[in-house]
């Protein structure tokens, strides 16, 4: 943005905010650094507040419950009725045979009907608490302060959002409520295995123990490979979200090889994360079955030997056998539904995490609206800092009179953006005071103030949808008519009525397939069309062509007339205008005045102007040098043209 943008520490405007704060791209912080701590110990109390989201629809839950609880207990009795029909035709009792077809039948559609009332109702509950989370994480998101995206890249916070809210449906939906299902089934089981025999259930259940103490020492694994899973999918979404919005940049420095190759090293990251988390599940199943084999062999021995005693029917002796085998059936999908368990854990601390972070701006308890202002801004002796201990501004001081054009000046990192994002309250100061006719903005809400306030930025925001609507976006009650008349104003009309379909006709995501000054157009008419009181333009038209910017800058004059503007910018056409021009350097301001006079005073308002300001064409197309300036060749001295 040349020598009149802004820098805060690690960059500049970064889609909906000023600013990489420390835990940005220099220095590993926030969603990052929690992903890369695979070590934590994890609050269990985050799962009460999980299934706190399905009380709403405890009615549902109960009816699905209820069905689950008949269907495990029908399935638990059926090896139960088989033994009895065998015994049944040993004792060559047909009636009795009869009697135990029908029982058996009439399980088994009732375990259908239950499947299907329990499969329904869960899932029916469970979509409704994915959608409960993912609109309370919007919502929370939404409303945090930029300095939780300066630290957080956009594509970790939507792995969150997306990948862990589905994770989380998935438990709730079936995973949380089978384990239930699955305990009750092991413990009818054990009571009927008891019932038939106690002496070979005992023998059979000595093999429990070695396998619970097994199933300990993986579960210490497991988290780890879990969380170093969903921590590994949060860098590939990061990577691939970046790399598709800076996708013309990447092509047009020949970078795509490159961007290539640090893609595919998250990604196989990713993949070697899910390969470690994959070979932790599959031990489970091995572990289950050699279990299993060993109580087999011991029921089929000792059993055997009590059915040739006569001391046990053959009938109960191979529903003994089914029963340890169905025993291992809910053992079996209790270590898959762990599994599940341990994925769900993660993804809910990793959900709350965000639920939980703090909006460090927000409106005071006492907080009043702001009533409509004339747009008198004072900055009252001001300081501030991204980071601790190192200010970007120091004891700034400005009055801005109502409908004043106050333009500011400076090289980069010299403070102008952060002068617009305190007055916009996206960050809070440090020290001193900032007031609007009077009022403290920390003394207003937040929505009063910024809906009096409209902001043009160097890349405006547009969104997918027609073009009227991104006009009305900040007024959405506004008529057709409001919305045409604030695009004639700006001189966008013309170039909306070349579209296909006018007002109407659909644009892509961030305005792709319209040209950099049709778009600053359209945000003209935006903020145009929410009648700000106070008006910021930050390089509203740095980008911009020397044509397109004689169209611009006719916007921009209907744009500011009657209203206090507060202005970054390089162009000479943008700046030569002002009423009051304000030099800045680390954070103070060191010249002030209109630019006849800056230039008279030859400071830095004057080399720079000298250097670099003036090769800027004015409104007529023209560049521009002061009388007794000396051109520079080429680009020479010319100052670079990041901010």
């Amino acid at each position: 943005m040349g020598w009149f943008g802004v820098t805060p520490p690690g960059g500049g405007w970064q889609g909906g905010g000023w600013g990489r704060g420390p835990g940005g791209p220099g220095g590993r912080g926030g969603l990052a650094a929690s992903d890369a701590d695979l070590d934590k110990t994890f609050d269990w109390g985050l799962m009460k507040r999980l299934f706190a989201y399905l009380v709403p629809y405890k009615g549902r839950v109960s009816l699905g419950f209820g069905a689950l609880l008949i269907v495990h207990t029908l399935q638990t009795i059926r090896p139960l009725l088989e033994g009895w029909a065998i015994n049944e035709i040993i004792a060559g009792d047909t009636g009795g045979l009869l009697r135990v077809a029908a029982l058996y039948l009439g399980a088994v559609f009732m375990i259908w009907m239950g499947q299907f009332v329990q499969v329904y109702q869960m899932t029916w509950a469970g979509q409704q608490v994915l959608y409960q989370i993912a609109n309370n994480m919007f919502n929370h998101i939404i409303r945090l302060s930029l300095s939780f995206f300066d630290k957080n890249e956009t594509g970790r916070i939507m792995s969150r959002v997306q990948n862990d809210v589905n994770v989380l449906q998935q438990f709730l939906s079936s995973g949380a409520l089978q384990t239930i299902g699955n305990l009750f089934e092991l413990v009818l089981i054990v009571v009927i295995m008891f019932s038939l025999n106690w002496q070979l259930a005992a023998l059979s259940w000595t093999v429990i123990p070695v396998f619970v103490g097994m199933l300990l020492i993986w579960q210490q694994y497991a988290r780890r490979s879990f969380r170093n899973a969903r921590a590994a999918i949060s860098a590939v979404t990061a990577s691939l979200q970046e790399d598709v919005s800076g996708v013309r940049v990447i092509q047009s420095l020949g970078r795509e090889n490159a961007n290539y190759r640090q893609f595919d090293e998250a990604n196989v990251q990713n993949r070697e994360a899910n390969l470690l988390a994959t070979r932790v599940s599959a031990f489970t199943q091995p572990m289950v079955e050699v279990t299993q084999a060993v109580a087999l062999a011991i029921v089929v021995f000792f059993g055997g030997s009590l059915v040739i005693s006569g001391d046990l029917q053959l009938g109960f002796l191979i529903s003994f056998v089914r029963y340890v085998n169905i025993f291992f059936d809910p053992v079996r999908q209790l270590t898959q539904e762990y599994n599940q368990l341990q994925r769900a854990t993660v993804a809910a601390e990793r959900i709350f995490e965000i639920l939980d972070t703090e909006q460090e701006i927000k409106d005071a308890p006492d907080a009043i609206e702001l009533p409509n202002i004339e747009g008198r801004v004072t900055y009252d002796h001001v300081s501030f800092g991204y980071v601790p201990d190192v200010d970007v501004l120091k004891d700034f001081t400005l009055d801005v009179k109502p409908g004043e054009r106050i333009a500011f000046v400076g090289q980069t990192g010299a403070g102008k953006s952060t002068i617009i994002s305190l007055l916009m309250r996206f960050y809070e100061v440090t020290g001193g005071r900032l007031l609007i006719d009077g009022h403290d903005i920390r003394d207003v809400t937040m929505q009063s103030l910024r809906h009096q306030i409209g902001i043009v930025l160097q890349d405006p925001v547009l969104f997918s949808g027609p073009i009227a609507d991104n006009i009305r976006f900040s007024r959405p009650d506004a008529t057709d008519a409001e919305v045409e008349a604030a695009a004639r104003a700006v001189g966008a009309h013309e170039f909306i009525s070349r579209t296909e379909h006018g007002y109407a006709t659909e644009i892509q995501e961030r305005g792709v397939g319209l040209s950099v000054g049709e778009r600053q157009l359209i945000a003209f008419a935006r903020a145009l069309l929410s009648d700000p009181r106070i008006l910021i333009l930050d390089e509203a038209t740095a980008n911009l062509d020397t044509a397109t910017e004689t169209v611009v800058q006719r916007g921009i004059k209907q744009l500011t007339s009657g209203r206090t503007s507060l202005i970054i910018a390089h162009r000479l056409s943008t700046v030569r205008d002002a009423d009051r021009i304000v030099v800045l350097e680390h954070g103070r301001i060191i010249e002030e005045g209109n630019h006849q006079a800056l230039i008279d005073e030859r400071g830095l308002y004057y080399r720079l102007y000298s250097l670099g300001f003036a090769q800027a064409p004015a409104a007529d197309g023209r560049a521009t040098l002061p009388d007794d300036a000396a051109p520079t060749s080429g680009h020479r001295g010319r100052p670079a043209t990041s901010s």
